[in-house]
């Protein structure tokens, strides 16, 4: 019986591998000289080290293709320094300007090396196949800012972990957003996850890098001696969070094309790939939900996102991230039941109690350094909720205490509460 030897696993450290050969990075070879000339023609005089900052690809690679540029009286050195070719600054000849010439007419981008998009398609599915797990003290810690039910926490972790989509539903004004927030802030905590700046699809550059999304990880010494060298094409960045409200269209989750330079941004999920997208004020965007949710159905259910070329060809792309649905509408108005089934973590934000708003009171008058007194507090119960049975709202006592001290500070006196100014307030406050 002869033993099968199974191939062995790509893992990231595979990937990070830094490149030695053009045919190592993965690309087509024309991608990297016309950034190359595009450099030259915008700066001038470009240096060995400039071409590496930018580019992100070693600089013995660089050479060797500086110097076959220079075989092929494409460039010249335009200064050479006393420590080798390490030194050279180069700058293009005539028929290298023609060739920048052509290079611009593709496109205007000039940054880092994209990666082959089947490459990071792997290093998405290594870097989320096993989710690092949130403990109920984790969550409670992203949560106590603020004032929520008992147990609240355990409808919100187990969401986390599971790693697909939550909807959070529920009034007006009882922190759903403060939550998914406290959510993201947890998942940009846990285990830091590596992404290139750009992607290249046949021949294509998709940027994926934004610089509001991705914030990078500062490495130790020792973290960085242990890499050793390594693909700079990556980054390590903490889990993306994209958040996005009323201003969300639907071409905002396609790929963007850009006619004047001529390259590719990313739509917003990608850029959330292997963090949380949240959506608030779903059923508020310029787009139908329906659209929305249609648009997403398959890559809720398949993990797998098929994103459009403008020349036809369409790219697959993992679909791994947290989705949040926010709204304070009527789930059932928004959705059918089939998309509802596919969203499995609902979690339904109320208005507090007596007993939590006056937490959530007590607390207020705290941040805002407001003297609280039992008289006005009981006051504001009766004549502005009980009897007019209006609900009660977490960001009420926030928003009240903070009128009442501005009327406090424009009178001169100190913010000391009374029903007086309570009522003063409200009367500000409620329509």
């Amino acid at each position: 019986m002869v033993d099968v030897i199974q191939p062995r696993q790509i893992t990231m450290h595979d990937i990070l591998i830094e490149p030695d050969t053009l045919d190592d990075l993965g690309v087509p070879s024309g991608v990297v000289y016309d950034i190359m000339y595009r450099m030259m023609f915008t700066e001038g005089e470009v240096s060995l080290r400039r071409f590496s900052d930018v580019m992100r690809i070693s600089a013995k690679l660089l050479d060797n293709i500086l110097l076959k540029m220079q075989q092929d009286h494409l460039v010249e050195i335009a200064k050479a320094g006393q420590i080798g070719r390490s030194s050279y600054i180069y700058r293009l000849v005539e028929d290298g300007v023609d060739r920048a010439r052509d290079a611009f007419d593709k496109s205007l981008y000039i940054g880092p090396i994209p990666v082959p998009i089947e490459v990071y398609n792997k290093a998405i599915e290594l870097q989320t196949q096993v989710r690092e797990q949130v403990n109920s003290e984790q969550v409670n810690t992203a949560l106590n800012h603020l004032i929520l039910p008992d147990g609240f926490h355990r409808r919100i972790g187990p969401a986390i972990n599971q790693g697909k989509s939550l909807f959070l539903y529920g009034p007006p004004g009882n922190g759903k957003t403060t939550i998914a927030e406290a959510i993201a802030k947890l998942i940009s905590s846990t285990e830091p996850i590596w992404l290139p700046y750009a992607l290249s699809v046949s021949g294509q550059i998709v940027v994926l890098f934004d610089e509001l999304v991705h914030k990078p990880i500062e490495m130790s010494r020792d973290e960085m001696d242990q890499l050793g060298d390594y693909d700079r094409r990556w980054t390590l960045y903490e889990r993306p969070a994209v958040m996005v409200g009323g201003e969300l269209t639907m071409d905002a989750l396609d790929l963007r094309y850009d006619e004047i330079s001529k390259y590719y941004e990313a739509p917003l999920q990608l850029r959330a790939n292997g963090g949380m997208f949240l959506i608030d004020d779903f059923g508020r965007q310029q787009i139908r939900p329906s659209d929305l949710l249609n648009r997403w159905i398959v890559p809720l259910e398949s993990a797998f996102d098929l994103l459009r070329l403008r020349t036809g060809q369409t790219m697959k792309v993992p679909f791994r991230q947290l989705i949040v649905f926010s709204t304070n509408l009527d789930p059932s108005s928004l959705m059918d039941e089939a998309f509802l089934r596919r969203i499995q973590m609902k979690v339904q934000v109320t208005g507090p109690d007596e007993r939590l708003f006056f937490e959530i009171f007590k607390r207020q008058c705290q941040a805002l350094q407001i003297t609280p007194n039992q008289e006005s507090f009981v006051h504001l119960l009766n004549e502005w909720y009980r009897k007019t049975k209006r609900p009660m709202q977490s960001v009420h006592p926030r928003d009240l205490l903070k009128i009442a001290k501005s009327i406090s500070e424009y009178d001169g006196k100190p913010a000391i509460l009374s029903p007086t100014l309570i009522d003063d307030a409200c009367k500000s406050y409620f329509v």
